[in-house]
């Protein structure tokens, strides 16, 4: 007769991957994914390298595994900055705002998930979160060209041009030692300006 986890063993396993995964996190806030080695993780955890083998194959799977948690998280947070009530420009500003207060508040960790040469694996997740990150931009867009409050534009590469310029105008402050705290204004500023939305001085 096959072998069945039992419910209990299963709800083990889960809080030991989650507690794997969340100690390789801390890593990657301190040192990116350069410091995340597999020996390194263990070490933190308290576990031998074996256990940690088992539930993730390989260096490469794991940091797929932290990018795409960390991630989900930032794409969360942004779209309930967005909602789905009020003016495009209000919603994309204070988005925008959510984003880039998030990306300084633990730079190490955003550079990490922006910019850091990584693995194919962690690339191919980055595409897709850049994809997510631009389907949420496309969504407040469209509204705003609908609603009149936009000018008539191509929003789905406004959207993608939106999460390329955020991307590109982070990875400078993120990298220096102090960021700049005057940074999710001007960004703000730039984006809503890059739209054609009326700002009316908010920005």
């Amino acid at each position: 007769m096959a072998y069945r986890e039992t419910a209990q063993v299963k709800a083990r396993k889960a809080a030991q991957r989650d507690h794997l995964l969340a100690t390789a996190e801390s890593l990657v806030r301190e040192g990116g994914f350069t410091a995340m080695t597999m020996q390194a993780v263990a070490e933190r955890a308290g576990v031998g390298v074996g256990t940690l083998y088992r539930y993730f194959d390989n260096k490469a799977t794991l940091a797929a595994a932290v990018f795409e948690a960390a991630t989900a998280r930032e794409v969360a947070a942004v779209d309930q900055a967005l909602g789905r009530d009020g003016a495009a420009a209000e919603r994309l500003e204070r988005a925008l705002r959510v984003f880039a207060r998030r990306a300084l508040a633990a730079p190490r960790l955003a550079w990490a998930l922006i910019a850091e040469p990584v693995e194919p694996e962690v690339d191919a997740a980055r595409l897709r979160y850049r994809a997510a990150y631009a389907d949420l931009y496309k969504r407040v867009l469209d509204d705003g060209v609908a609603r009149g409050e936009l000018p008539p534009q191509s929003t789905a590469l406004g959207a993608a041009a939106l999460v390329g310029a955020i991307a590109e105008a982070l990875v400078g402050p993120l990298s220096a030692p102090l960021a700049d705290a005057g940074l999710p204004d001007q960004l703000t500023a730039f984006a809503l300006r890059a739209v054609g939305a009326d700002t009316g001085g908010r920005a």
